[in-house]
């Protein structure tokens, strides 16, 4: 891997700005995460059933301080937990709604989406720094449509891995998804094919991609861009695979491992390289940062 050294034409990079000329970088959303629409002001585990406050748990990025449990967050309270505060600048992209197979009601439910979280789509990608640190960081938002890709949501992964090439800079996607979404049918399983293209594109010119997979990491998104990073990590008891156990089971007629699918497991067996607690994941990702900016500056050079 060359790190943004000579590309694949045989030229040599030019020392990297924060900025391109065909990048838009927006404001980004409000790191004031949404305020949480439970009267109750206390938060029980569904693991193991402790009790604390909301203040305490939010703290926590939602892990349990009991048992670990991680439970799901929002995209940007994702964000707020990795980026540097004030940093974090959205990726400007405009992308149509589309509803090739004229889907009841499906408008609607992306317009409710849309207020409900205040995100154009089932990503959130921008540009930020990661203690000093900067990068392109995309995280797939499970509070819409579970994460689900369809034809905007490949259009934004691969217009980050596009941008993380132009600004020479490494790209993290948190990815949480229950894979292609089924209102768009084919044409969201196409999307499979373009997102690795747009990955092996950016691996192919010496760009550095970061994989972090999140409870759950499943279908097409699992069967393309979520596992074909440099280095992939995942968070503690994350579910990942493409069919679920069940569905596996009822067509081998087989009993499978314990653990199946899950980050644990896929660590053991070599699938995973490094499974990180979300409340040690901001320096981790900075420790990877700083140690391959260091050889990425001396190809530059």
């Amino acid at each position: 891997m060359k790190l943004f050294g000579k590309r694949s034409d045989g030229s040599k990079a030019a020392n990297s700005n924060f900025v391109a000329e065909d990048i838009e970088l927006v404001d980004a959303v409000s790191e004031e995460i949404e305020e949480d629409n439970s009267s109750e002001q206390v938060y029980t585990c569904s693991d193991c059933g402790v009790t604390i406050s909301l203040s305490e748990i939010k703290k926590n990025l939602y892990v349990c301080p009991k048992c670990g449990k991680h439970a799901k967050i929002s995209a940007r309270r994702r964000i707020s937990g990795v980026a540097d505060p004030g940093t974090f600048r959205k990726i400007k992209t405009n992308i149509p709604f589309r509803n090739p197979l004229n889907y009841p009601d499906y408008a609607e439910k992306i317009n409710g989406l849309k207020t409900k979280t205040g995100l154009d789509e089932g990503l959130l990608a921008g540009v930020c720094e990661i203690e000093g640190h900067k990068a392109v960081v995309a995280v797939m938002a499970s509070e819409f449509l579970m994460g689900s890709m369809g034809i905007a949501v490949g259009e934004m992964v691969t217009k980050a891995f596009e941008a993380a090439e132009k600004l020479e800079l490494p790209i993290i996607i948190f990815t949480a998804s229950g894979g292609a979404r089924m209102q768009e049918g084919i044409l969201s399983l196409m999307q499979m094919a373009k997102t690795s293209a747009a990955v092996q594109k950016f691996t192919d010119n010496g760009g550095l991609y970061i994989s972090v997979l999140t409870h759950p990491t499943t279908g097409g998104v699992s069967a393309s861009f979520a596992t074909l990073a440099d280095i992939t990590i995942a968070e503690p008891g994350a579910l990942i695979g493409f069919a679920g156990p069940r569905v596996i089971e009822q067509t081998i007629g087989q009993k499978l491992p314990a653990g199946f699918q899950r980050a644990e497991y896929l660590e053991e067996h070599g699938f995973v390289d490094k499974i990180v607690s979300r409340l040690e994941m901001r320096d981790t990702l900075a420790q990877i940062l700083r140690l391959h900016e260091k050889r990425r500056k001396s190809w530059l050079r």
